[in-house]
């Protein structure tokens, strides 16, 4: 189950302490045991997005819902904090991918990844280049066939290829900040 997302290892990789805290975390922000899209939100304190930053948002729940039965329940919670915080990077780069694929035909087209780009970027807040700046150059980078579309092998060959692209795009998509949150509890709490 947890391949789904990349994550070759078990939720075993998170010791037991580790795994008490982030259940008493997800229970104490979601009581039912099951996250829906709106909570998710809520706990995030991302109400009010942009409509780009909003698909993003939407895209990364239903990335971490591994089942698609419309709601995280705490296996994939913790699923996705052990790729988070301890998944090797060609694990991170399947789940970037998975995240990036929005219409999930297994390949990454120009659209898809300027609408990521986006949205994180409405998010985050902070950018050295445009959207279109950082689409253009990663399909330069690593779109080898030039067919205007990345396939798995050629998104994952093609960053660990290039160290500054691979800093760039851990750095761009980096959910750390989200469990941080998620850790600390609701940043604006009501």
């Amino acid at each position: 189950m947890l391949d789904a997302m990349g994550a070759a290892g078990s939720a075993d990789d998170i010791n037991a302490m580790e795994i008490h805290h982030w259940y008493t975390k997800f229970m104490k922000e979601c009581p039912s045991g099951q996250l829906c899209l709106h909570e998710f939100k809520h706990v995030l304190d991302l109400q009010g997005l942009t409509p780009e930053a909003n698909s993003y948002v939407e895209q990364v729940f239903h990335t971490f819902d591994m089942n698609k039965d419309g709601f995280i329940d705490f296996l994939e919670f913790i699923a996705a904090i052990n790729l988070v915080i301890r998944g090797k990077i060609d694990q991170k780069l399947k789940w970037y991918f998975k995240l990036y694929d929005a219409d999930g035909n297994g390949c990454i087209d120009k659209k898809e990844l300027l609408s990521i780009f986006t949205a994180i970027q409405a998010i985050n807040g902070h950018t050295n280049m445009s959207a279109e700046e950082f689409t253009n150059m990663i399909f330069q980078k690593i779109d080898v066939n030039n067919d205007g579309e990345l396939t798995l092998e050629e998104f994952i060959n093609g960053v660990e290829k290039d160290k500054d692209l691979m800093e760039l795009i851990t750095k761009s998509f980096d959910l750390s900040n989200v469990l941080k949150v998620i850790q600390n509890g609701r940043r604006h709490s009501i």
